[in-house]
């Protein structure tokens, strides 16, 4: 089975942005060029009606588990750097089902979110060989800690290197790609972004891209809020960019299963971020919980840029995954 891996299983590739509003994307507006996540919908399918949870943790447990998130007490809060708490281990997780059908390399590139006090919680004890990344939300993207201390880690290790947490990520997440995409058996590489998330910081490189955006007649750091964000996501982009070229270099292309989404709707402070819908991250009106989502999956007859419009939910993406990796 594991030399007709490119006949039987795909490799499996998610990526999630963090606070995406739906009109911070190509696909729905122009406010924000996103011409590598564009080239997912338009090689592959949008999925237009595709929901999360109004927040960071529940997203990416019902991701995980393929279960509502209130299951385990993640139903309307994210898990702060204080909190004695994390996903159950007994927990079925996509990584440890993948393994046991045949995944042998399972990497998480960027923000957990789902517990750390305890190594129980951590990545590499809920079914991924691999982790390069932050364990809590909101981390500062150059310094890379969180109430003062280093959150930047390497599997169990606390790690030196240094950056742009959005370029680190993609690069990461890149060259794992590139190491398994030509072994005997089938990957499965999670990538979930800490951006567009505050704190908003972006290489100097990207702000000057989006300099017509500064609002002379705001206040403060609102003057620049809307030029930042649109910086982060270009630089996400890219980074995204980066990653589906690893795919292509690698000629897995046709057999990897790509999707991405985010995991809620924008925030509330970044106006018009979520237009047309109503609300915003936190909320559970559409501007919170509707997401932009799009996969490309060429071998598997996903693709030529249509839009799918039954709804969606993270939790409905493990049971498909696991039935067409080879559960029964």
């Amino acid at each position: 089975a594991a030399a007709d891996k490119t006949e039987t299983k795909p490799n499996v590739v998610i990526i999630v942005a963090d606070d995406l509003g739906w009109a911070d994307i190509g696909f729905h507006s122009d406010r924000i060029p996103t011409p590598h996540i564009d080239r997912i919908a338009r090689e592959g399918v949008e999925l237009n009606q595709f929901y999360v949870f109004p927040m960071c943790s529940p997203t990416r447990a019902g991701l995980l588990t393929g279960r509502y998130p209130i299951r385990f007490g993640m139903a309307r809060a994210v898990i702060p750097p204080w909190r004695h708490f994390g996903l159950d281990p007994a927990e079925l997780t996509l990584a440890e089902a993948l393994g046991k059908l045949g995944y042998t390399h399972r990497g998480l590139f960027g923000k957990w979110h789902l517990g750390h006090n305890h190594p129980k919680w951590h990545p590499n004890n809920q079914g991924f060989t691999h982790f390069h990344g932050h364990y809590n939300g909101a981390i500062d993207y150059f310094e890379l800690t969180r109430e003062g201390e280093r959150d930047w880690h390497l599997n169990e290790k606390t790690n030196p290197e240094t950056g742009y947490a959005t370029d680190l990520i993609a690069g990461a997440a890149s060259r794992f790609v590139t190491q398994h995409a030509k072994g005997n058996a089938p990957f499965f590489c999670c990538v979930p972004f800490n951006s567009p998330h505050s704190p908003f910081q972006a290489p100097e490189e990207y702000l000057k891209k989006f300099q017509h955006l500064v609002d002379p007649d705001a206040k403060g750091k609102n003057k620049t809020l809307r030029q930042t964000l649109a910086a982060m996501v270009a630089c996400m982009d890219d980074g995204i960019g980066q990653i589906l070229k690893a795919i292509d270099d690698s000629g897995e292309a046709a057999n990897t299963i790509v999707l991405f989404f985010s995991d809620n709707g924008g925030v509330g402070g970044l106006p018009k971020n979520n237009l047309p819908l109503h609300g915003n991250k936190l909320d559970t009106w559409e501007g919170g919980i509707r997401v932009a989502a799009a996969m490309r999956w060429p071998s598997g007859s996903v693709t030529g840029g249509g839009k799918i419009n039954v709804p969606i939910s993270c939790i409905d993406i493990m049971p498909p995954l696991t039935k067409i990796a080879g559960s029964n």
